[in-house]
């Protein structure tokens, strides 16, 4: 009992705001990633980020607000006509494929963002992310616990042709964030610099994983098959393509304090 008392001693102060988001505060993140120029702790600045995954209907308020982004509207350019919202009824109907407090899936990353820019915020950074979606209800980094890795790896092994949950059925983290895993992939704004092969026999080799460009990257922790599943998914899409257990939720920076 003590034990437990001197850990909520420990909690963050969480900030609430009234628009779905969450404050997280500042802290450093030792990456399941690892650069050629950053091999330490990566000091992450306090952001907001959705408690949730944006859901079907938020969405659906989205794209009632901007019909450029509807079904059958969006340029191929941004997203792939014959899989974009694909699991909705029609443009502006739900259906029984996709109830209103389900993630949104279907979505390309162009189509997150711009509905994330709708609320004048931005999709996470992959690093936001991941320091995120590091804790459990207790701590802010819960990755070396294997009863944390083992529950987290159990979504891995389920079924993927299931009906996803709603959001928020299962506890919040530290920070009063749901569903970070074991219900959707989700997109990340730096995705597309995530170069890595899904061999983990290469992800040392740096002629195999370059990231922009520039220096290696690789999975620092090849225990860790969870992120570096996520990181090998994200790295094999393109901006355009959507998938049916793939959505998204939002973060800014947040506010300057007086």
């Amino acid at each position: 009992m003590r034990t437990i008392f001197a850990a909520l001693l420990l909690l963050p102060v969480i900030a609430l705001a009234d628009d779905g988001f969450v404050q997280v505060p500042e802290g450093s993140l030792v990456s399941v990633l690892k650069y050629e120029d950053n091999l330490g702790a990566q000091n992450i600045d306090r952001f907001e980020i959705m408690r949730t995954p944006v859901t079907n209907a938020q969405y659906l308020a989205f794209v009632l607000a901007h019909p450029q982004w509807q079904r059958g509207q969006v340029s191929p350019v941004f997203a792939e006509p014959s899989r974009y919202l694909s699991h909705w009824q029609s443009p502006l109907l739900l259906g029984p494929e996709a109830l209103p407090q389900q993630p949104v899936v279907h979505v390309s990353w162009f189509a997150a963002n711009a509905y994330c820019e709708s609320l004048g915020a931005r999709l996470p950074l992959w690093n936001e992310w991941e320091y995120v979606a590091a804790a459990d209800t207790l701590r802010r980094d819960a990755r070396q616990d294997p009863a944390w890795r083992e529950g987290v790896l159990a979504w891995y092994s389920s079924p993927s042709n299931q009906p996803l949950a709603l959001v928020a059925q299962r506890p919040a983290n530290v920070y009063g964030v749901y569903d970070s895993h074991g219900l959707v992939w989700e997109w990340t704004q730096d995705f597309s610099a995530m170069l890595v092969s899904s061999d983990n026999r290469t992800q040392s080799d740096p002629d195999k994983a370059q990231f922009c460009g520039a220096g290696a990257l690789s999975i620092k922790d090849k225990e860790d098959y969870a992120v570096m599943m996520r990181v090998a998914m994200l790295s094999s899409l393109q901006a355009v393509n959507s998938t049916a257990n793939l959505g998204f939720r939002c973060a800014r920076s947040a506010p300057e304090t007086p």
